[in-house]
């Protein structure tokens, strides 16, 4: 059983910056593969970014390619994101979650983990 809690949301500006953390209960942690998603109202969840176990594998949805970035520190059982040049359209509850499964084969969809954080609010302003 893992247990994820977000902080760091927040309100900011068109532009900013905002970093969220993702801490993880339980010794396994460095076993999972660890997601971003994010959902705005009356919307569907959707994949921001992932990091395999090692951290030494990566990958971002189209609309936040290179502006997000996703790292992880197993010592600490904490994922980041990064989050720079924020734009309105980033406005939404984001979610951290964690897959047991290795493989970063189909690690954007959100069927594929096992475990959910409750969410932190992101909202920018224009």
């Amino acid at each position: 059983q893992v247990e994820l809690v977000e902080s760091g949301g927040g309100l900011v500006q068109a532009g900013g910056s905002l970093s969220l953390s993702c801490a993880a209960s339980g010794r396994t942690f460095s076993s999972y593969a660890m997601g971003w998603f994010r959902q705005a109202p009356v919307k569907e969840r959707d994949f921001v970014a992932a990091v395999n176990w090692s951290g030494g594998s990566t990958s971002y949805a189209d609309s936040v390619k290179g502006r997000f970035t996703i790292s992880r520190d197993n010592a600490k059982n904490t994922v980041y994101l990064q989050m720079n040049s924020l734009k309105p359209e980033d406005t939404a509850v984001y979610y951290c979650a964690a897959r047991r499964k290795i493989s970063m084969v189909r690690i954007s969809v959100a069927n594929e983990y096992d475990y959910w954080g409750q969410g932190t609010q992101v909202t920018v302003s224009s």
